[in-house]
């Protein structure tokens, strides 16, 4: 039995997808939240099997409860099921760790497929997803390192050039400390620098910084 985990702000979306979810004879929604804060602790309490993620929710999107969920449980498999297509939800999705990603407006025979697909193992992707993310392959080589970060990466990097501490950055922001400290070491990685300092100094280089 593949036990699942729904998420998603809509109530009438929840009930259908779970009603026709729970009458598979495979899948099992063993819980149901309506905010990513709420996913997250569900998330580490049930330990499912699969998670079903909405994007734009309350209290705390979808990319940020993905994100929360991997980091204190790398083994978690995490759909995202959206109806969103921007490369600010597609690619800061997949980097927060979603194994695969679907649209609300797949057909929910779809999502159950994807659920057992992506439970074996298989990352499923919508094919406009897939175009998206071969284009980026695609660019890479010819890219500046940072055209790689994130809406927030870039945003904490901004930041980091003033001068701001990691605390400071995660009281403007609203967001956890460890969370900012996350940020910060994908910023490194990505900028394929040392440390903080050398990350302002690029900021500044390639005039990121006014």
């Amino acid at each position: 039995m593949i036990r699942v985990l729904f998420v998603d702000d809509h109530e009438m979306v929840r009930i259908g997808v779970s009603s026709y979810l729970t009458a598979q004879p495979d899948i099992e929604v063993v819980a149901e939240a309506d905010d990513g804060s709420t996913a997250v602790g569900l998330a580490l309490e049930h330990k499912p099997d699969i998670i079903l993620m909405d994007l734009v929710m309350k209290e705390m999107d979808g990319i940020e409860a993905t994100r929360q969920i991997i980091e204190k449980w790398p083994e978690a498999k995490i759909i995202i099921v959206t109806s969103f297509l921007d490369d600010d939800k597609v690619y800061p999705a997949l980097e927060a760790g979603a194994t695969s990603y679907m649209l609300k407006t797949s057909k929910a025979s779809e999502i159950a497929d994807a659920v057992r697909a992506t439970y074996q193992g298989q990352t499923i992707l919508e094919p406009e997803v897939t175009g998206k993310m071969m284009l980026k392959m695609r660019g890479r080589n010819t890219s500046q390192p940072h055209e790689e970060l994130t809406n927030r990466e870039m945003e904490i990097l901004l930041l980091m050039a003033e001068g701001k501490t990691n605390q400071e950055i995660a009281d403007e922001l609203f967001i956890a400390l460890k969370t900012v400290k996350t940020h910060v070491s994908n910023i490194l990685g990505k900028l394929n620098v040392a440390d903080r300092t050398q990350a302002v100094i690029y900021a500044f280089k390639h005039a990121l910084v006014e």
